[in-house]
């Protein structure tokens, strides 16, 4: 259970949502206190660096925003962000200091830790990203089961109780998703791992590794490991 905690898993100091995780001891813990947080720091926010726009929206001044993104309260996009074309923000959304949210990705309930990048064709949902995590195109968290059951977390031979109907997947600092995965609903992927393109995955997955298809996790040389 020492490797799903959220103090092995992140880097606190590379997101604006640090107190928040300081205060949970697992990162599903933290997925229903997002929206009260952003409410509480959004207002809380220097006026020269953030603009409120709308209903409970704060935007970094040096970030970029088009003009056909759609961003739903409550949310807080970070200096140097850019929300590209098209990208559509739910709401209850922490998008971290430059962090890219491209072209038709969508997010709900998140938080991108700083230099993250979503850029094409992501969902993101109930998941919390982690420092310069990373998914490829199409790749998608999917946040609910088929038959709408609680989410458990399958940790080697345990089996870990959520208690939450909704729960995408948990990305430690450094990952990488290659293009058209499915992270299903609770997975969570050490640090400093990657995931094969096409993959689809479920459960724990250790930090420093490489995901190469169900039952094949090759660990990763360490001079491979930025």
């Amino acid at each position: 259970m020492e490797a799903l905690k959220c103090k092995n898993l992140f880097d606190f100091s590379q997101t604006i949502a640090k107190e928040l995780l300081e205060e949970k001891e697992y990162p599903w813990e933290i997925l229903s206190e997002i929206s009260s947080f952003i409410l509480k720091l959004g207002n809380q926010l220097s006026d020269e660096d953030y603009i409120k726009q709308g209903e409970d929206i704060w935007i970094a001044k040096s970030a970029i925003v088009a003009p056909t993104a759609y961003i739903h309260g409550p949310a807080i996009i970070g200096k140097d962000a850019e929300i590209r074309h098209c990208a559509f923000i739910r709401g209850n959304a922490i998008v971290g200091e430059g962090a890219v949210v491209g072209n038709s990705t969508e997010l709900k309930n998140v938080i991108l830790f700083n230099k993250v990048q979503v850029p094409h064709y992501n969902y993101v949902g109930d998941s919390i990203l982690g420092y310069r995590s990373h998914m490829g195109a199409g790749a998608i968290t999917s946040n609910v089961k088929s038959d709408k059951t609680l989410i458990v977390i399958k940790f080697g031979e345990e089996r870990v109780e959520t208690k939450r109907k909704k729960m995408g997947a948990i990305l430690g600092d450094f990952v990488e998703v290659g293009c058209g995965s499915v992270l299903n609903p609770g997975t969570i992927i050490g640090s400093n791992t990657n995931i094969y393109p096409l993959s689809m995955v479920r459960g724990y997955i250790p930090a420093r590794s490489i995901y190469k298809k169900a039952g094949e996790i090759a660990e990763k040389r360490l001079e491979s490991v930025e």
